[in-house]
C-alpha cells in the first residue's frame, strides 16, 4: 500500500478493513511530511504525532482516521495560526474555525497547517516570511496560490486531502498548477467563520483533493448554514455522493471561446478542447460560447479583493507597513487608494454579473474554461510575478459571481507540468459540477498521474 497515493475513499476502505490503523496511517503520513517538507515547504506548522494518535479511533465518522491539512488561515485552537504573515507569527487562537470543528467531528486528523501566500493576497506561493512553496512536479516552478501549501501537500502525498480558501482563484489556481482537484463551492455554502479574511465579500472555503469523489465527500461534511457567519446562506444541502457517478447524460455544456479565451497558451486551449470532446463522447450537448464580459468581472474582483484586504489590514498598514512583504504591501496600498466611487461601481458590476450568469445558466447546465491559461511559471526571475494577473483570468469572475467551480487535471504541458480544466455551474448546483467532474475522470486518466517528487 502506497500511503502517498491514498485517497479519502481508499484510505477509509483500508482503515475499515483493518489493513491499517488510524495511528499507523498518521504516523506513516508524518514520516512523508518529515521527508518531503524540507524540499517542498508545504507546511508552516506540523501537528505533533502524539496529538493525533488518539484521533480516528472510532470508524463511524465520515472521515474517521483521515489525515487532513488545513491552510494556515484556518484558526486551530491551541495551535499557531500565522496566516502566512509575520504579524501573526505568535498567534495561537483559543477557538477553531467552523470547518476545522466539522472535520474533527467527522473523525479527521488535522496534522498540519499549510503554507500560503502572505495573508492570501497573491497567487505565486512565494512568501518572504515562511519561504517559497515548490511545485512537486518540478521544484523550480511555483505552485500557484494562495493555497500553495495545501495543493503541494496533496500533490506530493503529504496529506490525503487539504483545505484552502479562494478569493480570486486561490484554490483552483494551485490545483491546476499542481495537478490536483480544487473545489470552490457557491459563496455562502461553507462557513468561513474562524478563517482570516481577505475579502468578506469574495472569500470561499473549499478543498484540494486527489480526485472528485474526495471533493464530494468533504463537501458533504462541510456544507451547511452557520447562523453566526454573516456570509453563510441557509440553503438546503444536497446529497453530493449518491448520484456522483451517474454521468452527464444530455447536459447542455458551453465551452468558452472568443476574445477572452485567447489569452490561454495553445497547449492549454488544446487540452480544454480535447476535454470538451470527452463530454461529447459522454453524451453532452457541447457548444462554444463567447463571454467577453468576464473581463469586467475579473477587474471588479481584483479591485474588491485589494480594497477589502486594505480595510481588514488597515491598522497594520498604518502602524507597520514594512512588516508586509513588498508584493502584498503594494497591493494593500493600491486597495487603500481606490475611491468609494470606484468601489461602488465594482459592487454594481458584481450585481450585474451575477444576473448575467443567472441568465446564462438558464440556457446551459455547465461552462468549461481553462483553470489557468498557462502551466506553472518558474520561481526564479520575474516570470511568476509578471504572470500573477494572468493566472486569475479564468478564476476571478466566479468569485465575483459566487458560482461553484471545480478545477481538475486535463493534461500536461510539453515540459511535463499539469494543466487544469475548470467546470462552472449555476449557484448551489455543486452536485452537478461534481457529477460532471467525476464523469470526466471516469473517461480519462489525468487524475491518476502522480508528481515525480513522490
Amino acid at each position: 500500500m502506497n500511503i502517498q497515493t491514498l485517497t479519502i475513499s481508499s484510505a477509509l476502505q483500508q482503515l475499515r478493513s483493518g489493513s491499517i490503523s488510524a495511528a499507523e496511517l498518521i504516523q506513516a503520513q508524518m514520516q512523508i511530511v518529515e521527508r518531503l517538507n524540507p524540499v517542498i515547504n508545504a507546511f508552516i506548522t506540523v501537528m505533533p504525532a502524539s496529538e493525533s494518535d488518539q484521533a480516528g479511533n472510532s470508524l463511524s465518522g465520515a472521515l474517521s482516521g483521515i489525515p487532513i491539512a488545513v491552510k494556515d488561515l484556518y484558526q486551530t485552537a491551541g495551535t499557531l495560526t500565522t496566516s502566512g504573515t509575520s504579524f501573526f507569527e505568535k498567534f495561537i487562537p483559543t477557538e477553531s474555525a467552523v470547518v476545522v470543528e466539522k472535520l474533527k467531528a467527522a473523525g479527521a486528523v488535522i496534522h498540519g497547517k499549510t503554507n500560503t501566500h502572505e495573508v492570501a493576497l497573491g497567487v505565486t506561493g512565494i512568501n518572504p516570511h515562511y519561504g517559497t512553496v515548490r511545485n512537486p512536479w518540478n521544484i523550480r516552478h511555483i505552485t500557484g496560490g494562495s493555497s500553495s501549501g495545501s495543493a503541494a501537500a496533496v500533490a506530493a502525498g503529504m496529506c490525503v486531502a487539504a483545505m484552502g480558501t479562494d478569493t480570486g482563484g486561490s484554490i483552483r489556481i494551485p490545483a491546476s498548477l499542481c495537478g490536483v482537484v480544487g473545489l470552490k463551492p457557491t459563496y455562502g455554502r461553507i462557513s468561513t467563520r474562524g478563517i482570516t479574511p481577505l475579502s468578506w465579500n469574495l472569500d470561499h472555503a473549499g478543498s484540494l483533493t486527489k480526485n472528485v469523489e474526495d471533493a464530494a465527500i468533504l463537501l458533504q461534511v462541510l456544507a451547511g448554514y452557520d447562523a453566526l457567519d454573516p456570509a453563510s446562506v441557509n440553503m438546503r444541502v444536497d446529497d453530493y455522493l449518491s448520484d456522483l457517478h451517474s454521468g452527464v447524460g444530455s447536459l447542455r455544456v458551453a465551452v468558452l471561446t472568443g476574445d477572452y479565451a485567447w489569452d490561454a497558451d495553445p497547449e492549454v486551449s488544446d487540452a480544454v478542447r480535447a476535454a470538451a470532446q470527452v463530454f461529447v463522447s459522454l453524451g453532452a450537448r457541447v457548444q462554444p460560447v463567447e463571454l467577453n464580459f468576464l473581463r469586467e468581472a475579473a477587474l471588479a474582483n481584483s479591485l474588491m479583493t485589494q480594497a477589502d484586504g486594505a480595510a481588514f489590514h488597515r491598522e497594520r498598514m498604518a502602524e507597520h507597513p514594512l512588516g508586509f512583504g513588498e508584493d502584498v504591501r503594494l497591493r494593500l496600498q493600491t486597495g487603500a487608494g481606490f475611491s468609494s466611487g470606484e468601489y461602488a461601481l465594482a459592487r454594481r458590476t458584481q450585481s450585474e454579473m451575477r444576473r448575467r450568469m443567472e441568465g446564462f445558466f438558464e440556457e446551459y447546465d455547465l461552462l468549461l474554461t481553462p483553470a489557468t491559461p498557462i502551466p506553472a511559471p518558474l520561481i526564479e526571475g520575474n516570470d511568476a510575478l509578471e504572470q500573477a494577473r494572468r493566472l486569475t483570468r479564468f478564476t476571478a469572475p466566479f468569485n465575483l459571481t459566487g458560482l461553484p467551480a471545480l478545477s481538475l487535471p486535463c493534461g500536461f504541458s510539453e515540459s511535463g507540468l499539469p494543466l487544469g480544466l475548470q467546470i462552472i455551474g449555476a449557484a448551489w448546483k455543486e452536485a452537478g459540477v461534481l457529477q460532471a467532474g467525476a464523469a470526466y475522470e471516469s473517461a480519462t486518466a489525468w487524475h491518476t498521474h502522480r508528481a515525480p517528487v513522490i
